[in-house]
Formats: C-alpha cells, sequence, structure tokens
C-alpha cells in the first residue's frame, strides 16, 4: 500500500484548479486565502514570494525550475521583485484558453510564466504527513535532484507553451500527479536524523505497521500484532511509534479508520453497515459512537451534511 498516496486521496475534496500567468515586470500578483493548498511552478524567467501571512519569513527568490508548496494556501504576493505591490485580476482579465485558463499582469519589461493552482484538499483535519508539513515547501530545480519531477515540471512548461492535440487531457494529469511529486522530494530532502513522517515512512520498525494499517484497515489489530511485524517488544515498538507517527498506534489506526469512514460517506452510497466493515467496526452502532467521538455528529447527519456543501 502507497501510504502517501492514500493519505492524499483521503483528504481531496475535489480536483485541482490552476492558470498560467504571465507577468511582464514590473507586475504583482496578490493571492487571497484559499481552501486547500497553493502551489506555483517557474515555467520561465524569475520572480518572488512574499509572504502575508507568514511577516516572520523573509520573501523567497524564485527561479525557472522551482516549485512552492503552501501547505494551508496562505495569502501571498508573486512579483517581479519584493516591492512592488500585487493586485488581484478581476474576472475580465482571465483568458478560458485550453489547456487551462491564462492571466496576463505587468507592463512591458521581461517576462515570467508560471503556473498557479490550488490543491483542494480538507485542511480541516489533514493528514499528519501534510500536517508536518512547514507552511512555505520551496524545491529549488537544482542539476541531479529530484529528476521525475524536473520532468514533470518541464513537460508541463512544453505543454502550456505549445498546446497540442491531448494537451487538455495531459495537463490535469500532470498537475494532479505534481502534488506526489512534490510531497515525496520534500521528504526525500530530510537528513537521516530527521523524525516526524519523514523518519516514520522508511524505519525498519514504524514502516511495516504503517502499511499494515493502511493495506487491511478493517482488521483486529493491536500493538501487539503490530509490534510482531516490527520485530520489537510491545513497549519498544510503541515508544518508537508514537515518537516518530506523534501520536500511538492505536490512536493513529482509530484516525485513519475514521478518516476513511468518513471518505466513505462523502463519495459513496454504500450502507453504514458496510462502512462500518471496511473500517474495523462490527456493528453501524460501534462505528457511529466512534465517528460521533472523532466528528462530533452521527454518519448519517455528515453524509447528509457532505451532500448538501
Amino acid at each position: 500500500m502507497d501510504i502517501l498516496a492514500e493519505a492524499l486521496e483521503s483528504m481531496r475534496t475535489g480536483r485541482p484548479t490552476s492558470v498560467r500567468t504571465d507577468g511582464h515586470a514590473p507586475w504583482g500578483l496578490r493571492l487571497p486565502p484559499a481552501a486547500g493548498a497553493g502551489f506555483h511552478v517557474v515555467l520561465h524567467g524569475s520572480c518572488w514570494l512574499v509572504p502575508v501571512d507568514a511577516p516572520h519569513l523573509e520573501p523567497i527568490p524564485l527561479s525557472v525550475g522551482d516549485v512552492l508548496f503552501l501547505r494551508s494556501g496562505s495569502r501571498h504576493v508573486l512579483a517581479d521583485h519584493p516591492s512592488t505591490p500585487g493586485e488581484v485580476p478581476g474576472p475580465e482579465r482571465y483568458t478560458k484558453a485550453p489547456p487551462i485558463g491564462s492571466v496576463v499582469l505587468g507592463d512591458s519589461g521581461p517576462r515570467t510564466t508560471l503556473l498557479c493552482g490550488n490543491y483542494h484538499l480538507d485542511m480541516a483535519r489533514p493528514h499528519p504527513v501534510v500536517r508536518q508539513l512547514p507552511e512555505v515547501v520551496h524545491l529549488r530545480a537544482r542539476h541531479g535532484r529530484h529528476a521525475e519531477l524536473n520532468a514533470a515540471v518541464q513537460l508541463l512548461g512544453a505543454e502550456l507553451e505549445n498546446p497540442r492535440i491531448g494537451s487538455e487531457g495531459i495537463v490535469p494529469a500532470l498537475i494532479d500527479s505534481l502534488l506526489l511529486y512534490i510531497l515525496r522530494a520534500w521528504l526525500e530532502d530530510q537528513p537521516a536524523e530527521a523524525e516526524g513522517w519523514s523518519a516514520a515512512l522508511r524505519d525498519p520498525a514504524v514502516a511495516p505497521a504503517l502499511a499494515a494499517i493502511h493495506d487491511t484497515p478493517s482488521a483486529p489489530w493491536t500493538v501487539e500484532s503490530l509490534a510482531v511485524r516490527s520485530g520489537l517488544s510491545r513497549a519498544a515498538f510503541a515508544r518508537r511509534f508514537t515518537t516518530l507517527v506523534g501520536e500511538p498506534p492505536m490512536a493513529y489506526l482509530t484516525r485513519w479508520r475514521m478518516t476513511l469512514a468518513a471518505k466513505l460517506l462523502r463519495d459513496s452510497d454504500v450502507p453504514l453497515l458496510t462502512v462500518a466493515a471496511r473500517t474495523g467496526y462490527s456493528t453501524e452502532f460501534a462505528l457511529a459512537r466512534a465517528f460521533k467521538r472523532e466528528y462530533g455528529i452521527a454518519p448519517g447527519g455528515y453524509r447528509r451534511q457532505a451532500r448538501a456543501a
């Protein structure tokens, strides 16, 4: 089971949205807060990211090939220079040209082209692998690093610069996969001594236990049965799991089961008894008790609210 892919899929509430932005110096683009996570890819030229909601962060210089991921979709400005004010273009400024829409900003100076977008993720209950990310992830285009991410960026740039037959299917698929490339690159960049999920996913004791939980969430897992897979004693396994993952094994198991239950309730019409069976509960009443403790609402009410939204 691919834990990273599954964790992200469990958070998705819609497909990504994106726009091509062409800025001619002097130019500035002000991005309001967005639900989910923001991302930017520099396809041509250079620019600056100026955080608005995080004044402790310095402006970040960006070069061609650089990728930015903003975990909580916070307000920020992209501009040719940190001192250039940002504008919020009105709807009439956007062109609905395939494969994605575009907007042109600025005057007649040097051009910068970006792919700007938003991943629609449920940030009210983010998976820990996302919650532990810094607010701004900046992945520089460095020779010999993150070959797959760099290749995806180059493909996106080529398709947006010269759209051809098939581009309307290729570009959304590349943008969708870009999220996994971004997070994988960040996790792989973490030092060997780092803790948290970057360590948990490669730890020889914790990773097999996480894989077991994700592969068969309905199994009657206990700390003892998970410890057997880790090759550690019950106490040693529980301590190591809690240190790296950030919560005890059974707490994470319950969290993941409830995350899956919520997704099934949002995205399908399966009966509550089926949801219970798939998430390790013997009856729909047992599921309802656990779900209400976690979400503060009964499963049926949650499903109705999700459908109304």
